[in-house]
């Protein structure tokens, strides 16, 4: 578990780590209780509908984040993915600043 890291910037563009990948990583990510700014940057890396399902899962359990930069172009999220992702985003009530880039994912 994380007990001091209040920011996170990761940066994993075009890497392949499919859902499996963006469901361990955020595994992790959820684990860090005290984070407040979080830059994850997950261009082309062909996640998917359930690899934005389990992003906004796993960021709705990171209860003190104010800052979210989210990088999520060219993964094929798709309508439901990003249905998703605003759910979990949804649930962090103490978030003041927000960039979600979804350029190229087949939103209707």
């Amino acid at each position: 578990m994380c007990v001091t890291l209040t920011s996170l910037n990761i940066n994993l563009n075009c890497n392949s780590i499919g859902e499996i990948g963006a469901k361990y990583l955020v595994k992790g990510i959820s684990k860090c209780v005290p984070l407040s700014s979080l830059n994850l940057n997950l261009w082309c890396n062909t996640i998917g509908e359930n690899g934005a399902k389990y992003l906004g899962e796993g960021i709705s359990k990171c209860v003190t984040l104010n800052s979210c930069n989210l990088e999520l172009g060219s993964n094929s999220i798709g309508d439901n993915g990003v249905k998703y992702l605003g759910k979990g985003i949804s649930k962090c009530v103490t978030l003041t600043s927000i960039h979600l880039d979804l350029n190229c994912n087949s939103i209707n």
